[in-house]
């Protein structure tokens, strides 16, 4: 679908040189001399490369719809993630660098979306947070203030993060599935 260079939105994915670009941002651009433009900076879905591009304010470009499905995480096996449709039963299987370090809390059964472009995916958004069990947990150091120190503990997955001091071994915590952050104890 064509739009006109000033419709164009962050967020969108625009068909430019054969590939598609997601747009990260966008500024007007109205120099003293010469025709306005919009600056584009935007990000190769596939390849993660980022360019910063010049439209005409009346050229036109190809935006591209996504298909956005919600798809249940079944295994990981080396560097791939399998996720299955829950409508279709079709599986899809994608590479974990396309995830990036959330691919750390995929749990068998959880839902995300994964948005395709003619059937092929391109990316996986996983929920906001999960709940993990903490299996190893520093003591707490004498005279540490409880406001703002936070103690190395180890996660069921294998992960490091820093949680408060009063969270021991084998509570369940919420953590956030973008940074591995402490979020809360887990309301059980």
């Amino acid at each position: 679908m064509k739009i006109n260079a000033i419709d164009i939105k962050p967020g969108n994915v625009l068909e430019h040189q054969n590939k598609l670009w997601l747009v990260m941002k966008r500024e007007f651009v109205q120099p003293g001399k010469g025709g306005a433009f919009a600056q584009v900076e935007m990000r190769d879905l596939r390849s993660g490369n980022k360019t910063i591009e010049r439209f005409r304010t009346q050229e036109n470009v190809e935006r591209v719809r996504l298909d956005e499905k919600e798809m249940q995480f079944l295994y990981a096996e080396d560097d791939q993630a399998t996720f299955m449709d829950n409508d279709s039963f079709e599986q899809v299987t994608v590479p974990r660098e396309m995830i990036g370090d959330p691919a750390d809390f995929l749990q068998e059964g959880m839902i995300c979306t994964i948005m395709l472009y003619e059937g092929a995916p391109l990316s996986v958004e996983m929920p906001p947070s999960v709940t993990m069990e903490v299996v190893e947990a520093d003591p707490v150091v004498r005279g540490q203030t409880a406001s703002s120190s936070y103690k190395p503990g180890k996660l069921e997955n294998g992960r490091r993060v820093m949680i408060p001091p009063y969270i021991e071994k084998g509570t369940r915590i919420v953590v956030s599935t973008a940074d591995g952050a402490f979020v809360e104890r887990a309301k059980d």
